[in-house]
Order: C-alpha cells, then structure tokens, then sequence
C-alpha cells in the first residue's frame, strides 16, 4: 500500500493511526489530517517515532483536499471524518484519481 492519507482526527481516527503504524511493512508512509492539527499531533506523538505526518485541512472544502491530496500523494485516501464529509473527500478522491476508503458509509 505505501503512503496512506488519514482524514478524522476522531477515536476511530485513533484507532486506524496506531495500527497502521503497527504495520509499517505495509504502510511506509501515513499522514493524519483533520480540522485541529492539535488533535493530529497528539495522536502522532502518542504513535512516537516521528512515525505519523500531519496536517491541517477542513474537510468540507474539496480544493484544501485536493491540494493536501496533490501535496502528500497518497496511494489510498482512508475517510474516518464525519458523515456529512464524506462527498466532498470523495469529490476530491475522484479529481485526483486516489483510491478511496470509507469505513462507515
């Protein structure tokens, strides 16, 4: 998989932070974003190792992500943000031809 794109600074966010970086075989490169960068840098420093990159986007804004997107190249995009997000991630997914996970909807 390589470099994977987290959305959601959430307590699934969380989750799927510290097991990705678990895995670092599989996911060589992970970057967490959300609309508080605060929350992202505390789930990266509880990951340590300098393991997780971070970044502040408003995920209800399609050209934040696609730039964030652009910026990062991830191979895989993974949504754990709020239900009501999830057309614009996917809106931006679509522009920059990214693989797309969500795993609520």
């Amino acid at each position: 998989m390589g470099r994977v794109l987290i959305i959601g600074a959430g307590g699934v966010g969380t989750v799927v932070v510290h097991k990705m970086a678990a895995n670092a075989d599989v996911f060589t490169d992970i970057m967490l974003a959300s609309r508080t960068k605060s929350k992202c840098d505390a789930i990266a420093n509880a990951v340590g190792e300098n393991r997780i990159k971070t970044a502040q986007v408003d995920a209800n804004k399609v050209p934040e992500l696609v730039k964030l997107i652009k910026e990062f190249n991830p191979d895989i995009v993974v949504n754990v943000a709020l239900p009501y997000q999830d057309l614009t991630i996917m809106d931006a997914c679509l522009e920059t031809k990214t693989a797309y996970l969500d795993t609520a909807n």
